[in-house]
């Protein structure tokens, strides 16, 4: 039973705190509520717009940099497709010249007989 009057004075102490330190706030604050209120809406307002700001950098540097990739990407496909193709003409090409020589060595073989 003490227990429960010893909280029930603590937060009746806290409570006249708080109540005291609100009244004395009011008493002696340098400006005006409403003038508190327009600075920190102000204040809200310019973090607000710088953050606005500061995403829409962000979001174009990161397109521009997708776009860099995209361009290196396309270029690198570019090169690589060249590249597969001079192959395959070159095996073609080396499989040509191989049935062509077979042919010839067919050829060669059957006058023989």
């Amino acid at each position: 039973m003490n227990n429960s009057k010893s909280i029930g004075k603590t937060i009746g102490s806290i409570a006249l705190g708080a109540l005291a330190g609100v009244t004395l706030g009011v008493l002696f604050a340098p400006r005006k509520g409403t003038k508190t209120r327009s600075k920190i809406s102000g204040g809200a307002k310019k973090v607000t717009k710088d953050l606005k700001k500061k995403m829409y950098s962000e979001a174009n540097d990161f397109r521009k940099t997708m776009n860099k990739g995209a361009k290196s990407l396309k270029n690198k496909a570019s090169k690589l497709e060249g590249i597969v193709e001079e192959r395959i003409e070159s095996a073609s090409n080396i499989l040509k010249e191989n049935a062509n020589a077979l042919l010839h060595l067919n050829e060669d073989h059957q006058i023989k007989k």
